[in-house]
């Protein structure tokens, strides 16, 4: 759709602050954990989603975790991205870097990754773990960015074996710091999966909703409605209009009652409802589900392959 000016809201005011915030009780237990095992794990593998690169790392990974170890970051679902949008992040990020796509195995960044940080540890002081040949990874991240598809992923390139880890699309499948997992023979390569932990307290409602809109937060918590709308809103202020084409809109909008409304309809999504002065049941838009269809037309990438966090910085 060509790009035109339209005259949208300038900022977003969430429903509700206090929903964007998620910190179930097995993540403090499971963080304890890992500070337990983290001298005995020669590198920390960090999984992150590439869609937001910056905003919603728990840095309390970097100040109470991770400490001296080397340390690998990995962007992952790097196919919801642009070609252009990885260069860019590449040149903002001066750390160890891999984009990957971990559910296709000819991806070369998930190629990279065990040769990356083998060569990271073999450079490095591996103090109490210096007479071990084989290395242990810790790979750490908050919810759903693919952690466990990455273990997943690698296990099934280098040993061509199956799956070691369950996995989902829904945030909060691995809730306990796992036993080792090999994923390469020479030298003998062992992962840690780990539950993923968001900070007990996410600063601000934006981030929160980047990642309740990347699936890092449990969509319950957040509402389809409200990620709808912050989708809508920031869609229109940096004019991604792919939406209006797949839902065969008529323009942007900036109302998320019409879209959704409209979206329900041409849909067939309906609900019953009851009318009080005549006791029968009528039809009404559903656009809760209107909302959930929108968001996860979203994170398919047909709404678009853009970073959330580059269009802050630009």
């Amino acid at each position: 759709m060509a790009t035109v000016k339209y005259a949208f809201r300038k900022e977003f005011k969430p429903f509700c602050k206090e929903t964007l915030q998620w910190y179930p009780g097995h993540m403090d237990k499971s963080f304890n954990a890992m500070q337990s095992k983290i001298k005995q794990v020669d590198c920390v593998i960090e999984v992150h989603d590439a869609r937001i690169p910056f905003s919603g790392r728990n840095p309390n990974f970097i100040n109470r975790l991770i400490g001296p170890k080397p340390h690998i970051l990995v962007l992952n679902k790097k196919d919801l991205i642009s070609t252009k949008t990885i260069l860019d992040i590449s040149k903002k990020i001066n750390s160890e870097v891999v984009f990957t796509n971990s559910k296709l195995q000819k991806c070369r960044g998930l190629r990279q990754v065990v040769p990356k940080t083998i060569d990271l540890v073999y450079g490095s002081d591996r103090f109490n773990r210096a007479e071990e040949r084989n290395l242990r990874l810790m790979v750490i991240g908050v919810p759903n960015v693919g952690k466990s598809s990455l273990i997943n992923g690698l296990r099934n390139l280098n040993l061509h074996r199956g799956k070691a880890t369950a996995v989902g699309a829904k945030a909060g499948i691995t809730k306990s710091v796992q036993t080792d997992i090999k994923v390469n023979i020479n030298p003998p390569v062992y992962l840690v999966d780990t539950p993923g932990i968001l900070p007990p307290k996410v600063n601000d409602s934006i981030t929160g909703l980047k990642l309740a809109l990347c699936s890092c937060l449990n969509d319950d918590v957040v509402g389809y409605l409200q990620m709808a709308d912050f989708l809508l809103f920031w869609c229109n202020k940096h004019q991604y209009f792919d939406y209006v084409d797949y839902f065969k809109l008529d323009g942007p909008c900036d109302d998320v009652t019409a879209v959704l409304t409209r979206i329900a309809k041409q849909e067939n999504l309906f609900k019953k409802r009851k009318n009080l002065a005549t006791n029968e049941d009528v039809l009404h838009p559903d656009v809760e589900a209107a909302g959930a269809r929108i968001v996860r037309a979203y994170r398919s990438g047909f709404l678009g392959t853009f970073s959330w966090d580059l269009t802050e910085l630009d």
